[in-house]
């Protein structure tokens, strides 16, 4: 989703999701900004997995609610210091308050009082509150990074989610020391695939196997440093980290067994309905 230029309209354009399907509406932009608040017009939007899963019935949503939370955005009114219109920005994914037990323990995304972008009702606030618009209604506990100009938007799109994603999953092991980084597993190469095959390559696995059984995916799995997984390739026992993004149980017995002992298991693809694991 891309829009070009909106910053003198009065109203805003989105797809809204109504529990089968979406549809075009428009939306009034908000008259006055609180403290702390932005308002953004959406220059790239992005498609998760798990927008894909909610239109799919894979998952329910609350509606009626404008989905999706990766983008890239240009702020057009802003009652935040610091922050100036015209500024090319990405966002959290969620808005905290920075002050409850979780807040103030670094786990933001666990708020007492949290609130989801591409997940919240119409009712909330303006009713701009996902990215699947022209424009986004950010609120004052809403971290957002000014990005430089040499960062196309379709690269930082997916930035707060897809890549934040898998920064995590493979963060705990970058702070595991002396654990060792021979070869790895990747199951899925989506775009958490992707980006993780990246990750661990940066962080020195020697190896990092990708499995999928799309072979159009499979083919550019090396650009991200990744070694697509062929039929017939025995891993049994030899592999110190496997990462789960592909969204099937069925591949937790074989990770297991791919795994050496004191090998290390990694879920993030896991969190839809069909998810359990044993």
């Amino acid at each position: 989703v891309s829009t070009q230029s909106t910053w003198d309209c009065v109203m805003a354009t989105a797809l809204v999701y109504r529990g089968s399907g979406v549809a075009i509406e428009t939306l009034a932009l908000p008259g006055a900004l609180a403290d702390g608040e932005l308002l953004c017009e959406i220059l790239l939007a992005t498609v998760c997995g798990s927008d894909l899963h909610t239109l799919q019935g894979r998952r329910a949503e609350p509606h009626p609610s404008i989905l999706g939370h990766e983008a890239v955005a240009r702020v057009i009114r802003s009652a935040r210091a610091g922050v100036a219109v015209g500024t090319r920005i990405t966002f959290h994914i969620v808005d905290s308050c920075k002050e409850c037990t979780y807040c103030t323990h670094g786990l933001p995304q666990k708020c007492l009082s949290l609130f989801k972008y591409g997940h919240a009702l119409l009712s909330s606030g303006s009713g701009l509150n996902g990215c699947c618009a022209s424009h986004i209604h950010l609120r004052r506990g809403t971290h957002v990074v000014a990005l430089p100009d040499h960062v196309p938007d379709a690269v930082a799109a997916p930035a707060n989610c897809a890549l934040a994603t898998m920064v995590c999953a493979t963060d705990s092991v970058a702070h595991l020391g002396t654990f060792p980084r021979r070869r790895a597993l990747v199951h899925g190469a989506g775009l958490l695939g992707l980006f993780g095959c990246a990750l661990l390559h940066e962080l020195g696995f020697a190896e990092v196997y990708c499995a999928d059984p799309i072979e159009a995916r499979l083919a550019i799995v090396s650009q991200f440093g990744g070694i697509p997984l062929e039929n017939g390739t025995d891993l049994t026992g030899t592999v110190d980290l496997v990462i789960e993004a592909c969204g099937s149980p069925d591949i937790v017995p074989m990770s297991f067994a791919a795994l050496r002992v004191g090998g290390v298991f990694v879920t993030v693809g896991l969190v839809h309905k069909d998810s359990a694991m044993i």
